[in-house]
This record gives C-alpha cells, sequence and structure tokens, in this order.
C-alpha cells in the first residue's frame, strides 16, 4: 500500500543528484544579468500595491495606511517613462486637432444658379394721341379714327360735336355754304351733326387719317371716289340704324349720330383700327409779345368767313362766323382751337358748275397760327392717302401745338390776314 509520502516530494533541502546546489542571485548578479524576478523588482523598487492587510509577518512603511483602508500606488520609474510619453503624444494629439480644427481648409460652396428676372414691361399711364397730341390711354391709338361730314348753313347753328373734335376741315360745299369734316378718335360724343353729303375733296382728307367717312349720300363725283378710292364708307342709306333724327330741327338738316354708335358699326365692316401719320406735335410756348393777335380768313361770303382772337389765357384762338361766336350746342361753349391752319390751295367748280372742287393734292402756301404768332411756309400731299406736311421757309417741319387743329382752305393767299 502507497502512502501519502509516496506520492509527494520530499521537502529535504538536500541538493539533487548530480546538480549542484542552487545559488541565490546576488544584487550584482542581477545588475550582471539584467533579469530580475517579480519578488528581486519588489525588493527593490519597493510594493507595488498594498492592501488592507499584509500577509507578510512584519510590518511595512505603509501598514498605518493600510489599516486604515486607504488603497495606495506609487508608479514605478518605467510606468513614469511610459505615462510621459502617452502624456506627450495625448497632448500632441489635442494640439493637432486643435489646430487642424482652427485651420480647416475653406469649402468653396457650390454655387446657386442665378435666376435672371426680365425687367417688368412698364405700360406708361398716357402717351400723346396719334390724332390730337393731347394725352391719351395707349388704347385710344389703337382704335380707328372716325369722321363725320357736318353741316353749317344757317339752319345747322349751333352744331353738336365740334367742340370735341381733334382736327377739323373746313371748305365750301357749294353756293359758297361751307362745311367741315371732324375727326375723332381720342374723344366720342354722343350727338354729332347735323350730318350732310359728301364730296370728293373730303374723302382725301379722310383717306389721309385712314377714317371711316359718315355721311348722307353725296356728289355723283363723291359716290364714285368713294367706291374707286376705297374709302371706309358709312354711308347713312345703307346703315340707317347708326343715324337718328332729332325733331328739334327740319329735314333734311336733322340727321344726327353718335361716335360710340358709329364704332359699333365700323366694327360689323372691320373697320378696327386707323393707321396714319398724325401732325407733327411740340411742346405749348407761348409768346410773350403775341404778333398774330387777330385772324380773318375770307372764304366765300360774309356769313361763311371766319375770324379768330387769341386768347393768352388759354393759348387758343376764340372762333366766330357771321359776326358771332362760333358756338358747341351741347355746351354752349365757344368753339376755341389750339392751332388754325389756313391751307392756300386751287378752287374751281366741278363740270356740273354747281360743286366745289379743291386741288388738295399737291402742294401750297400755308400759314399756321399758334401760341399768339404765325409761321407762313407750305403745305405738302403727296397722294389721297398721304398725310399733310407743313415746312417753314427753312425747309423744317412746323410743328403743331397739341389740342384741336381747325384747318380752313382758302382760295387765294389774299384771303388770309391777320394783325398784332
Amino acid at each position: 500500500m502507497l502512502m501519502i509520502n509516496d506520492v509527494v516530494p520530499p521537502t529535504s533541502s538536500a541538493p539533487k543528484q548530480n546538480q549542484p546546489p542552487e545559488k541565490p542571485l546576488s544584487s550584482a548578479d542581477d545588475r550582471s544579468t539584467g533579469f530580475q524576478t517579480p519578488e528581486q523588482v519588489a525588493a527593490h523598487e519597493g510594493p507595488v500595491f498594498t492592501s488592507m492587510s499584509s500577509k507578510a509577518g512584519a510590518p511595512t512603511a505603509s501598514s498605518s495606511k493600510q489599516k486604515a483602508g486607504i488603497l495606495t500606488w506609487r508608479p514605478t520609474r518605467l510606468q513614469l517613462i511610459i505615462g510621459s510619453v502617452v502624456l506627450v503624444l495625448l497632448l500632441g494629439g489635442v494640439g493637432a486637432w486643435a489646430y487642424a480644427s482652427s485651420h480647416k481648409t475653406a469649402v468653396t460652396p457650390a454655387k446657386k444658379a442665378v435666376i435672371v428676372k426680365k425687367p417688368a414691361v412698364i405700360v406708361p399711364l398716357t402717351v400723346p394721341s396719334t390724332l390730337s397730341g393731347l394725352p391719351v390711354s395707349p388704347s385710344v391709338n389703337t382704335g380707328p379714327v372716325t369722321g363725320v361730314m357736318i353741316e353749317n348753313s344757317d339752319f345747322a347753328r349751333p352744331q353738336s360735336g365740334l367742340l370735341q373734335a381733334s382736327v377739323v376741315f373746313e371748305a365750301i360745299a357749294e353756293g359758297g355754304i361751307t362745311r367741315f369734316l371732324a375727326l375723332y378718335q381720342d374723344t366720342a360724343p354722343t350727338n354729332v351733326g347735323p350730318i350732310r353729303s359728301a364730296r370728293p375733296y373730303y374723302e382725301q382728307w379722310a383717306l389721309g387719317f385712314d377714317a371711316g367717312y359718315a355721311h348722307v349720300g353725296g356728289s355723283p363725283e363723291a359716290l364714285a371716289d368713294i367706291k374707286s378710292w376705297g374709302v371706309r364708307d358709312l354711308d347713312q342709306f345703307y346703315n340707317g340704324g347708326s343715324y337718328h333724327r332729332v325733331s328739334s330741327r327740319d329735314a333734311p338738316h336733322n340727321v344726327y349720330t353718335g361716335i360710340p354708335t358709329l364704332n359699333q358699326l365700323e366694327a360689323t365692316k372691320g373697320y378696327n383700327s386707323s393707321k396714319f401719320i398724325g401732325f407733327v406735335r411740340k411742346p405749348v410756348a407761348a409768346l410773350k409779345q403775341p404778333t398774330a393777335n387777330t385772324i380773318n380768313l375770307t372764304l366765300s361770303g360774309p356769313d361763311f368767313n371766319v375770324s379768330y382772337a387769341y386768347d393768352a389765357t388759354t393759348n387758343s384762338y376764340k372762333r366766330s362766323e357771321g359776326g358771332a361766336p362760333h358756338m358747341d350746342a351741347e355746351t354752349n361753349t365757344q368753339l376755341s382751337p389750339k392751332a388754325v391752319v389756313a391751307l392756300v390751295m386751287p378752287y374751281s367748280l366741278e363740270p356740273d358748275g354747281y360743286h366745289s372742287d379743291y386741288s388738295t393734292v399737291g402742294s401750297g402756301p400755308v400759314y399756321v397760327f399758334q401760341d399768339g404768332g404765325v409761321t407762313i411756309g407750305q403745305w405738302a400731299k403727296a397722294g389721297n392717302t398721304d398725310q399733310f406736311t407743313f415746312t417753314d421757309a427753312n425747309g423744317a417741319v412746323i410743328k403743331l401745338n397739341p389740342g384741336q387743329t381747325w384747318l380752313s382752305a382758302i382760295a387765294k393767299t389774299g384771303n388770309v390776314s391777320y394783325t398784332p
């Protein structure tokens, strides 16, 4: 039977056979070999950790602290070196991070697409009227010009609608009796008349404005010319619904119409706009010392001769005929155009020896009265559909004041006179 001593090595300190006895290493040996056991390191450097109770029998320098339950640690030299290196590395990393944070490479932001907005189209509130030169809404100039033949016999006076006309032509119809062609675009009186028959030269003047032409019949030549010249015909004979008769006057002096009504008639015929060149206009510039305060125009006889008196307050010319102020029936206001133009042109009778005829296409002398003065020059009209032009003695264009322009056909220069 085996005993415990058979398996447990003996505790004898005798050296084993064939082995030299163990020799403890001295401190010098430790330094010469460079190797130390943990126990030797602890013996030289002191304890690394001490707990609350030491297993060594003898008390240590930290035994009082251990008994008090205080955990103490004293780093070794190697640990101090390693800790210092780690601390340097940490501090270097923090510094590098701080530097990088404060010196970040600027990142150029992506450019946003620039949207260029086109400037808004500003439509002016008013523009000069092509017909009168006065301020009007831009839409007015896109509408049609409407011409109306207005009678001027003693039975027709005072007329309605002449006050609102932008342009008025005056000439003899027959027997020395004058008649008017009144043109409208930027005004629209509802009662215009009385209306009478057509004549060729009035048609030629209407053609220069691409205007509709309102009349009641006409001379044989005039009716033929309407068709051959392509006049925008608004004859009452064929468009009776656009005209009305008043009870206050006897026929044939009682036919009237309104511009809004004629505009509706023009629309049914496709006359929605008029393409023409208006008179050249200028800013108002009244003379400090007028040189033409009164104007006298001899057309036929005392009942139809015309005179004007310059009104410096309104810079206009108060019109009279037959020795009396020429009044508007609707407002009882005296007619006062801003510019008066005397067209000196050859006058004769047609082959019937009754109806008048004017050589309105061509050129001749012109007197332009405005601002209290007069400019003498030349008028010219190249063809039926061309506009009148006015030039002074030097060939410069004579510009007219904005407002109503009254043009009278005069047979000769001797029929025009004026005084300061």
